[in-house]
């Protein structure tokens, strides 16, 4: 515990001498107390680094954080999502910020590679680059791999050395000064501030494991081997572990470069529509989705087509949400709300006491508005929010994977409207959805599907099922935003805030005891 309040001094210290507090501050009030802390953390007799007051607050904080290092890029990213916490404005400036850092040596890679990988696969590297990429938490260089006498372009994803010792430390500490704001500023414990650390500390680890994001994109590529137009890049398992990572080098254009696909001749508005269908498709029919569809993490290769990248977040639906969803957001385009509110009923997301004409009218109220605006301004992502809050009037349960996939959905529509304004929505939607729940009523096609979930479970890597299924339950949480009462996560959070309060308390006796001591000497 001593260790972490160490830590916790450290990065108290390379917080309070940052520019982040100040411009929180114009968004979140703190404390008269929590400013006197910060203010003597940051005294230092050497001038701070210089601030360009020219920027904007956006990347002033963004700046500041990512030279604060992995933990404050993560939680600043992870705090983007939560706009309940920290507010919608200061969630807007956050979604901004980038993760980048310096890279490490070349040479510390290849220690790395040769001691993860073997010499034998080590010797079959050839060309290992200088690094192209680096953000917090791992680097990727370009290579060549000798695949069974073949030489193949490839990109090789490194972790920072000592990361996940670094990282677990950092936010061990940030939750004991978590435990410490909610013990002393009362109204702070509606915000389970322990809960949103702990949270952040599950999700990263998963991000530290390469293996996982190694047969998610495994998987992801099997299920779409057959869609025209979209290409998931291969894994190579002999050069692949839990700190490596070997896939497909990818030629192509960042879909934020426009101009750049427009030079080309490719036809950016049919790309725009291209990834919304891809993405529902996946949804629907495959219930394995990109949860991580930024600008950043799709290119259009030299065969135009579309290439994601980047793993490391995705969504799962059950086959239940997958007709869910294909069901509901078919009926919203077909403008029939009792169709929806049936759904709802059978699918028992809703108490069977619900009166259906009640339901359809509450999902009327949303649908209706939205058909009123041009096709500019109508989203499925932000339909699906207004949904789950009028249904939760229902008592309709929770579902985090829909969750996820709403949020995930507004991403992927800002991404298509960056490239085509004009895009619609629903037209784009229509035909995939239309398409797939025609075939899913086909009695011979439902067959297949059971033959199918069959597959997906060999699909699984025989030695990661541990890694999957914790991986599936901690980006749940992070969907809903809460950790349930009846996870093992729960439990080891409990144990957590039991060693804080044990600490707590254990100091306060200390200092009683000094006192009392104090008097009877002096």
């Amino acid at each position: 515990m001593i260790k972490k309040i160490i830590t916790l001094f450290k990065l108290g210290r390379k917080l309070a001498k940052s520019d982040a507090l100040v411009i929180v501050s114009n968004f979140i009030n703190p404390p008269p107390s929590v400013k006197i802390i910060f203010k003597i953390l940051g005294f230092s007799l050497v001038r701070n680094r210089k601030i360009n007051k020219n920027d904007n607050e956006g990347k002033r904080l963004s700046d500041s954080l990512q030279s604060m290092g992995t933990t404050f890029i993560k939680l600043g990213q992870f705090l983007a999502t939560r706009p309940d916490i920290i507010g919608e404005k200061l969630s807007k400036h956050l979604e901004t910020l980038q993760d980048k850092l310096p890279p490490f040596e070349q040479s510390i890679a290849k220690e790395m590679i040769k001691k993860d990988l073997g010499n034998e696969n080590y010797s079959s590297i050839i060309n290992l680059s200088e690094p192209i990429a680096a953000a917090s938490i791992a680097q990727v260089h370009k290579a060549k791999i000798n695949d069974n006498g073949t030489i193949k372009d490839v990109a090789i994803k490194i972790l920072r050395p000592d990361i996940k010792k670094i990282f677990n430390e950092e936010i061990d500490a940030l939750m004991l000064f978590a435990f410490f704001i909610e013990s002393f500023i009362k109204k702070t414990k509606r915000l389970k501030l322990i809960e949103v650390v702990f949270l952040l500390k599950e999700i990263t680890n998963l991000e530290m494991d390469l293996r996982f994001e190694a047969a998610a994109a495994n998987e992801y590529a099997e299920n779409t081997k057959n869609d025209a137009g979209f290409k998931v890049p291969r894994i190579y398992w002999n050069f692949t572990s839990e700190n490596i990572m070997t896939l497909d080098w990818i030629d192509g254009i960042s879909i934020r470069e426009r101009e750049k696909l427009e030079e080309k001749s490719i036809d950016t508005k049919k790309i725009a529509s291209d990834i919304i269908q891809h993405f529902l498709r996946h949804a629907v029919r495959d219930g394995f989705f990109h949860a991580d569809m930024h600008q950043g993490n799709i290119f259009i290769d030299n065969g135009g087509q579309i290439v994601p990248i980047d793993f490391g977040i995705m969504g799962r639906l059950d086959k239940l949400s997958q007709r869910f969803l294909a069901e509901i957001l078919y009926g919203f385009i077909q403008r029939d709300y009792k169709k929806v509110a049936e759904v709802h009923l059978v699918a028992g997301l809703v108490p069977k006491n619900v009166p259906v004409n009640d339901l359809a009218q509450a999902l009327r109220s949303i649908g209706e508005p939205i058909f009123g605006h041009s096709v500019k301004d109508i989203s499925g992502g932000k339909l699906l929010k207004q949904l789950f809050d009028v249904t939760e009037k229902f008592n309709m349960q929770t579902q985090p994977q829909l969750l996820m996939l709403q949020k995930t959905m507004v991403v992927v529509e800002g991404v298509a409207r960056k490239l085509n304004p004009e895009t619609n929505i629903w037209e784009t939607s229509k035909p995939v959805l239309e398409k797939w729940l025609k075939e899913t009523k086909d009695p011979i096609n439902s067959l297949n599907e059971t033959l199918k979930d069959t597959a997906e479970v060999i699909k699984r890597m025989p030695n990661l099922p541990e890694v999957m299924d914790k991986a599936n339950q901690a980006l749940n949480y992070l969907a809903s935003g809460k950790i349930p009462q009846d996870s093992n996560s729960y439990s080891e959070l409990n144990i957590k805030k039991l060693e804080m309060r044990t600490f707590r308390n254990q100091s306060i006796i200390g200092l009683l005891l000094l006192v009392i001591l104090g008097v009877l000497v002096f």
